[in-house]
C-alpha cells in the first residue's frame, strides 16, 4: 500500500462513516509514521507489508483471546473485520502452480539437491516474492523434492 493510497482510503472511510475501517487504517498510518520518525527514513513497500503482517498477527491473537474469554459478539466481529481489512491490503501470495514453477527455477538456480539446502532455497524464494508466498506449501513441496 502506498502512503498516498492510505490517505485516500482514510478519507473514503471517513466519508462512508465506516468506523472499523477508519480505526484500523489510522492505526496503520500511525505505525508508518512511527517507522519514519523513529528510524529517520522513508518507508518502503516491504516495510508496509511486514508491518501489515505484524498487525494481522497481533489482531488475530487478540481475536482468539476475545473468543476464548467469551467477550461480546460485537467486539469479536469488529476484530475479525479488522483482520480482513488488513489482509485486503497485502499483495496476493504466490501459491499453487505459480509457486511450483518458481520452486523449479530456484532449485535450478541454487543447485539444491538435499534437505540441507532447504533454507537457502526458502531464502531465495523469499527474495523473489518479497516474502509473499505460502511458506507451508513451499516447505512441503521442497521436502518431497529434496527428500
Amino acid at each position: 500500500m502506498r502512503y498516498e493510497e492510505l490517505k485516500d482510503e482514510i478519507k473514503a472511510a471517513m466519508k462512508a462513516k465506516d468506523k472499523v475501517r477508519l480505526s484500523i487504517l489510522r492505526q496503520v498510518h500511525g505505525e508508518i509514521k512511527n517507522i519514519e520518525v523513529n528510524e529517520r527514513r522513508d518507508i518502503q513497500d516491504a516495510d508496509v507489508d511486514a508491518m501489515l503482517k505484524r498487525l494481522i498477527k497481533q489482531t488475530g491473537e487478540t481475536l482468539e483471546g476475545s473468543i476464548k474469554a467469551g467477550n461480546d459478539q460485537e467486539r469479536t466481529d469488529t476484530l475479525a473485520r479488522q483482520v480482513a481489512i488488513l489482509e485486503s491490503y497485502l499483495p496476493e501470495q504466490v501459491s499453487g502452480a505459480a509457486l511450483s514453477a518458481l520452486i523449479d527455477d530456484v532449485l535450478k538456480e541454487t543447485g539444491a539437491t538435499t534437505k540441507k539446502d532447504m533454507g537457502r532455497v526458502m531464502g531465495a524464494l523469499g527474495k523473489r516474492t518479497a516474502g509473499n508466498f505460502d511458506k507451508a506449501e513451499a516447505a512441503k513441496e521442497l521436502g518431497q523434492r529434496l527428500g
